[in-house]
């Protein structure tokens, strides 16, 4: 079995077309189809099911396919460690993020890590809280920053950088925009803008008015921050958001008031694998977060 039947099988399942596969592959299709006959016949069995131009798993295909995609993760894992090893100033790092952490935190970080290690490289993956969770699990990525730090995850181990204010943004037009403060309990009979169901960030809100005893009235759903902001600046509805998405500039006829009874927070951290050791650029990168927010945390302070 070699290393290219492997490639091209991996390829050729995810696309389910062979021509697709080949194309994706830079190679010609009878090469696609000389290597999957191949590996069929030195393993005895049909890996996929013919269907004219399209194919299909066979299911004895479909458990060897989760066993490559394995295999080529401790290969590539295992690549990436020696090339490390040589030289960590020279790795690459895949890291997650929110959205609600992509404009001011992520790359506030990134661009102090590169000041001291500018050759190395990132590749980012903006996700919802279980997409980034499930991708450190499967090794998709190697890290991911994270709001709130998890504290259930068997599978991966977090690390707190701050803890942050989720902050009221309002109309300019609204009643309490000349209010130093409010307390969420004067937000009962407004119309709210909320990430939708499964985001956590609507969970931490949905919690803090339950506490409150009573359900916020949700008028609109958005997935991006900067829609939530947006909506907000049109005049249909308060928000509830993270106080690190206004640090640079409120949107236009907009407010942000600070929210003191309850006073709501969540923990911001990284997450990393807790069964796998981190790659020499990857530690690199982790130990420099925890040392950039311990200084910025105490500056602030």
């Amino acid at each position: 079995m070699e290393l290219r039947q492997i490639q091209y099988f991996i390829e050729v399942a995810r696309r389910e077309h062979v021509t697709e596969a080949a194309l994706a592959l830079h190679v010609a299709q009878s090469a696609v189809s000389r290597q999957i006959f191949n590996l069929e016949s030195e393993l005895g069995v049909d890996l996929f099911i013919r269907e004219g131009r399209n194919v299909r798993l066979t299911p004895i295909g479909r458990i060897f396919l989760k066993h490559m995609e394995q295999a080529m993760k401790v290969i590539d894992n295992a690549r990436r460690e020696v090339e490390e090893y040589l030289d960590p100033e020279q790795g690459t790092i895949r890291i997650g993020f929110p959205s609600s952490l992509a404009a001011y935190t992520l790359p506030t970080a990134i661009s102090a890590f590169r000041e001291r290690y500018p050759q190395v490289k990132f590749q980012l993956n903006q996700g919802s809280y279980r997409y980034l969770i499930d991708g450190v699990v499967k090794g998709e990525i190697d890290m991911a920053l994270l709001g709130p730090v998890p504290k259930q995850e068997k599978k991966v181990k977090g690390n707190i950088l701050f803890t942050e204010n989720i902050v009221a943004l309002l109309p300019s037009s609204h009643p309490l925009a000349d209010k130093p403060s409010l307390k969420l309990s004067q937000l009962r009979d407004d119309s709210f803008i909320l990430f939708p169901r499964g985001f956590v960030l609507r969970e931490i809100i949905m919690n803090a008015c339950q506490q409150l005893g009573f359900r916020p009235n949700v008028s609109f759903e958005g997935e991006d921050i900067d829609a939530i902001k947006g909506l907000v600046s049109a005049g249909l509805g308060v928000a509830l958001i993270p106080e690190v998405t206004l640090i640079d500039s409120l949107p236009r006829s907009t407010v942000k008031l600070p929210v003191i009874e309850p006073q709501v927070t969540r923990t911001v951290g990284v997450i990393i694998p807790s069964e796998r050791q981190l790659l020499p650029t990857e530690k690199l990168f982790y130990e420099f977060l925890r040392e950039f927010f311990t200084i910025l945390d105490r500056f602030q302070k």
